[in-house]
């Protein structure tokens, strides 16, 4: 499978002198993927910590063959939506983020390819196979990386009562409108 073409919105910070996958800062990244008839797609929203966007981007969706699905058994939705998707997006972008939150669990596994802590978000409940849970705010980090917690619980601290559901929602409007204005068709795996 390629990579997934990106497309930004225009919405973009100024260029960073690091990469977005390894430069922190106090902006975070909000990634989540949609099943579309045509394949998956992946939306990536970099705010500040007021939940000020960034920067916005999507790619492309994208439809493993059944071939591909054969080959990748169970590994391919973490494939697809960690690697693929979310490690596509956030090489793309060009504003750093300190912390991923993502609200697809399959997405989890971004956090093997990237230096900042990648975070799930579950409103109402875990599954139970992820751990930790920092202030009960339906929040679990990759299990292999339990020291990511202080970094996270920091930048709870900084954000007070912020909705981490609300940027989700922006994403799935703005993939919806782009779909609109013929942004980011689709494309073969």
């Amino acid at each position: 499978m390629a990579a997934p073409a990106t497309t930004a919105t225009g919405m973009t910070a100024p260029s960073a002198t690091s990469p977005a996958t390894t430069a922190p800062a106090n902006n975070l990244g909000f990634l989540t993927i949609l099943q579309e008839p045509a394949g998956a797609v992946g939306g990536y929203l970099v705010t500040n910590l007021w939940g000020r966007p960034l920067e916005f981007r999507l790619t492309n969706a994208i439809q493993p063959n059944r071939v591909q699905h054969i080959l990748y058994g169970e590994t391919l939705n973490s494939y697809l939506c960690g690697e693929l998707i979310g490690k596509t997006l956030l090489e793309k972008s060009t504003t750093p983020a300190a912390w991923i939150i993502t609200d697809h669990t399959a997405a989890l596994d971004l956090r093997l390819r990237v230096n900042v802590p990648v975070s799930v978000w579950i409103p109402g409940g875990p599954p139970a196979i992820l751990p930790g849970d920092p202030q009960g705010r339906g929040l679990f980090g990759h299990e292999s990386y339990p020291n990511d917690g202080a970094i996270v619980h920091e930048l709870l601290a900084k954000l007070g009562n912020f909705d981490l559901g609300e940027p989700f929602q922006r994403i799935r409007d703005a993939i919806h409108e782009a779909r609109k204005m013929g942004i980011g068709k689709s494309q073969a795996a």
